[in-house]
């Protein structure tokens, strides 16, 4: 079987080289960038299947790597961020990172993670094309892996795209918050609830919702979310 080839863009030598040699015992072809111009320049030369990305960089932001890869591919990321950055990973989730890993973790940890969104990325069997979803404007080909709202494609991360598919699936029904990071995340999840939060926030946002007048996605407090059925909403 292939190996999955993991791009890790990290400066700190300290964390990168015992972090490739872990990742190479658990089974994954690492490759290693130091910078923002170099972890760039790999991921147009090797495609690799996940991106492991440090914040902060010697020569720019981490996010603004995520920003130039969305423009392009919907490769699975994992953020790294130090513990207590809260806002960073906010902010990574917000511009379509999958996942984050606060410093320090363990090898075992990251490997887990980076199955748990691979998994959720694509190793799973694909739909038969065809497969479709909808409520109203919105409609997703489960085939295809696509999604759009009146016809016009939306741009959306592996996550979001999940997340909408769960939502339409029970179109009309509440979903609970422990049901969608089961089925979206990992039924092992012990992550924030926040970041489904974030990326209820983020899929609203690309849908044109209003959280206070929500067309879509209906909150129902402290219990979970439900999208709207076909002709509910006015």
């Amino acid at each position: 079987m292939t190996k999955r080839t993991i791009l890790v863009i990290e400066d700190e030598t300290a964390i990168s080289e015992p972090l490739a040699a872990a990742l190479s015992r658990e089974g994954f072809d690492p490759v290693v960038a130091g910078s923002v111009s170099e972890g760039l320049e790999l991921f147009e030369k090797r495609s690799p299947d996940l991106v492991l990305l440090d914040v902060m960089l010697p020569d720019g932001d981490g996010r603004d790597v995520l920003r130039k890869i969305r423009e392009t591919a919907r490769t699975p990321v994992v953020m790294l961020t130090a513990r207590g950055e809260e806002m960073d990973r906010v902010l990574g989730l917000e511009l379509g990172a999958d996942d984050y890993v606060t410093k320090p973790f363990s090898a075992a940890e990251l490997a887990a993670r980076i199955r748990a969104v691979l998994r959720r990325a694509g190793d799973e069997p694909a739909p038969e094309p065809g497969s479709v979803l909808e409520s109203g404007d919105v409609r997703m080909d489960l085939g295809t892996h696509e999604a759009t709202k009146n016809g016009e494609l939306l741009e959306l991360t592996v996550k979001e795209f999940e997340l909408l598919r769960v939502l339409l699936e029970r179109a009309g029904k509440l979903v609970k918050r422990e049901e969608l990071v089961h089925e979206v995340w990992d039924p092992a999840w012990f992550g924030s609830t926040k970041t489904l939060d974030v990326h209820v926030s983020a899929l609203r946002k690309k849908l044109g919702d209003d959280p206070a007048d929500p067309r879509y996605i209906h909150t129902v407090r402290g219990v979970g979310f439900r999208f709207d059925s076909a002709g509910e909403h006015p």
